[in-house]
């Protein structure tokens, strides 16, 4: 009876140290991870990305994102970005309760605070850190949760940005095989190109009995009033530049009437009208130059190095014999 009773005893004294080590395994989960709510991209209406140093507010109308309150067309791929990682926010651990933010960067110092709305109702409120060292996850801390997780995705970077930043620097957009006149004026030199379609040359033998003569190939080509040819790959390669044109940076403190006497101009004929002029370096030290066109309400700056190529002698377009 009494080895009976030591033994139950002995059971239980093992039960209840195996239950205690079971409790106290490190690979335990103790909490429960929030959850976030469902919510589309493309219900997104509304935008808030603050920085200890600015705030930046995007507004979806007719489909497409603009800053306010200026209005600014904004940078369509920055945007998706953003999106996508607001839409996907997925906590995967738990990191820290002890409200030390600054080993997160999640201090008020460092933080970036990103607010979605759709519609009028708040879908996504969140604080974005550093990113973790594993660089697949990013500290994160949820609106009313003072705990720091883990959010899948190295996405910090997505969120820096500033109004210079997300506003879409595309300048000039056409299809460029709509174009069929390209005139450039530099100084006092004018040359107007027009796109033709000229027969080729043929060069064949005498057809035989029965034999029908080759047709003459057709091809389009540029050239001058005069039937001076230029040279296409040089005039594509131009075409394929401007038809996709993206500032340096948008220059917010003048109006496009305030630019006079350009040194360069570029103007193409097509189902419309586009132009670009560009002016004289307003500092011998700067590496860029101002510029306007059809295709933007803002005067906007040119790197030097696509200067060189846009703005070249337009006897260089010219096909050499």
């Amino acid at each position: 009876m009494k080895n009976k009773k030591e033994y139950i005893i002995l059971a239980a004294t093992i039960l209840a140290l195996s239950l205690y080590l079971v409790s106290r395994s490190p690979d335990r989960t103790h909490y429960q991870l929030p959850k976030s709510s469902k919510i589309a991209k493309t219900d997104i209406s509304k935008l808030e990305i603050s920085t200890p140093d600015t705030s930046v507010i995007l507004e979806k109308k007719d489909n497409q994102w603009h800053i306010a309150p200026e209005g600014y067309v904004a940078d369509t791929d920055r945007v998706e970005q953003m999106l996508e990682v607001i839409e996907d926010l997925t906590v995967t651990a738990l990191v820290s309760e002890s409200k030390n933010y600054s080993r997160f960067n999640l201090d008020d110092d460092n933080k970036i605070t990103v607010k979605a709305w759709a519609g009028d109702t708040t879908a996504r409120d969140f604080e974005v850190g550093k990113t973790a060292t594993s660089y697949r996850h990013t500290f994160v801390k949820l609106v009313n949760d003072d705990r720091v997780y883990h959010a899948r995705g190295n996405f910090r970077s997505k969120f820096e940005q500033t109004v210079d930043k997300l506003r879409d620097k595309t300048v000039l957009s056409f299809d460029k095989s709509e174009i069929q006149e390209i005139r450039m004026t530099k100084g006092r030199q004018v040359v107007a190109f027009g796109r033709r379609e000229v027969q080729s040359e043929v060069i064949s033998g005498q057809p035989g009995d029965g034999e029908t003569p080759p047709s003459p190939k057709v091809e389009t080509v540029w050239q001058t009033a005069d039937g001076t040819r230029a040279n296409n790959s040089k005039l594509d390669r131009l075409l394929t530049t401007l038809s996709n044109l993206k500032c340096e940076k948008f220059i917010n403190d003048m109006k496009k009437q305030d630019f006079m006497s350009p040194i360069h101009t570029i103007q193409l004929k097509g189902v419309e009208e586009h132009t670009l002029s560009i002016f004289a370096k307003t500092r011998k030290e700067t590496e860029n130059y101002p510029a306007v066109s059809s295709g933007s309400d803002y005067p906007f700056l040119l790197p030097e190095r696509q200067v060189d190529d846009l703005a070249k002698d337009p006897d260089e377009f010219l096909k050499k014999p």
